[in-house]
């Protein structure tokens, strides 16, 4: 079996020593050149065409953000991003999501050597999940083509300017679903490619939703952020979870990166709470922790939604939700950028409908309008 191949892109040259060992440790996988900047990244990636490349944020030149950007709308390809773990790498990381950029690392700002031997393993199982996943060219106003910009033109407006502005948050037009947003909750689970996903399905919920609980596989600092992205671009209320505050609706609860996320019962109210643990299914926060709660919990008043990711976290847990009485969902293969998650939890039996991406938001509003009129007491 061929060998994926990978070409490393960073400023740091001990960086590119890191990942080439940490790559070239691996049976399956080969470093078959690196680059300082994407300059020469770009020729690289031409005469070597890999099948995925590491990508730093900030660099000199052209900074990862730019150079992301126009090789997602003229020569898509998998990519995994390396970031600080700062506010702003944070901020730039999401961007980088948004522009069609597979996943990301987190690397240290203090202790990079150390900090990455001990990513070893995330970094290798990112590189493997990228080399399969489904890239889609992106669309964007006509801009320079890479072969075309100038090394010393200025790039910090593209990476900051999604990041840096608040846009007034959308009116709501669509029919009101009243009594159903107190008696439902819809729960999400999602993973590689789940941060746009997710963004896919909030931002066509009416402001009057249902409460909706979220874990999306982050590491710790890059939640907050991403709630604050979303709010701004959704009718509905988008934040952090925090431990015992009640679940609303017309609001979506994140789980934080590191922490598992679950719903309880307080007296007549439904609440979050927010927990460390052990890793479940080699993640935390976990899917699977946050469904079995909404099995255990809400029962048949839960909403079950499968987004795209890879491995099967989440998948018995959702099947627990549906023998509960839940009505689950999942994204389709042919929309997701790894069809992981879901595979899994139709293979278990887990859901009612498999539906596009585009279309998973309406048909939930649809199952809900349709339970006008039935019995539905809280469990």
């Amino acid at each position: 079996m061929s060998k994926i191949t990978v070409v490393v892109v960073d400023d740091s040259a001990l960086v590119r020593s890191m990942l080439t060992e940490i790559i070239n440790r691996q049976p399956d996988m080969t470093c078959i050149g690196t680059a300082a900047d994407p300059f020469v990244a770009r020729e690289m990636i031409r005469n070597l065409n890999p099948d995925v490349i590491t990508l730093d944020v900030e660099m000199p030149r052209m900074d990862g953000i730019d150079f992301l950007s126009k090789l997602m709308r003229l020569r898509p390809m998998p990519v995994v991003m390396v970031s600080t773990l700062t506010e702003r790498g944070a901020e730039v990381t999401l961007k980088a999501l948004e522009l069609g950029a597979v996943d990301f690392v987190a690397k240290p700002k203090i202790g990079v050597a150390d900090g990455l031997r001990q990513l070893a393993d995330d970094i290798t199982d990112k590189v493997r999940i990228a080399a399969k996943a489904r890239i889609n060219r992106l669309h964007l106003p006509a801009a320079a083509p890479v072969a075309a910009a100038s090394p010393g033109a200025s790039t910090a407006r593209t990476s900051t300017a999604t990041a840096g502005t608040t846009p007034t948050k959308p009116a709501t037009t669509s029919p009101g679903l009243g009594r159903l947003s107190t008696e439902k909750i819809i729960f999400i689970g999602a993973s590689t490619g789940g941060t746009e996903a997710t963004k896919e399905v909030l931002a066509s919920l009416p402001a009057d939703s249902p409460g909706v609980v979220i874990t999306q596989h982050m590491p710790p600092g890059f939640t907050r952020n991403y709630a604050a992205r979303l709010d701004s671009l959704c009718k509905i209320s988008v934040k952090e979870a925090t431990d015992g505050e009640r679940i609303l609706p017309g609001h979506a609860y994140i789980a934080p990166g590191g922490l598992h996320l679950s719903v309880e019962r307080s007296g007549a109210n439904y609440i979050a709470r927010v927990q460390d643990g052990d890793p479940v299914n080699r993640h935390k926060p976990s899917v699977e922790v946050l469904f079995k709660s909404a099995a255990r919990v809400v029962g048949p008043n839960a909403i079950g939604i499968m987004l795209t990711g890879m491995g099967a976290d989440g998948a018995k847990a959702m099947r627990e939700m549906k023998d509960a009485g839940a009505y689950c969902v999942a994204q389709n293969e042919a929309t997701c950028v790894v069809f992981g998650m879901p595979r899994e939890a139709i293979a278990a039996g887990a859901v009612q409908e498999v539906l596009p991406l585009t279309q998973i938001a309406q048909h939930v509003l649809d199952h809900l309008r349709a339970t006008v009129g039935q019995a539905l007491s809280r469990v």
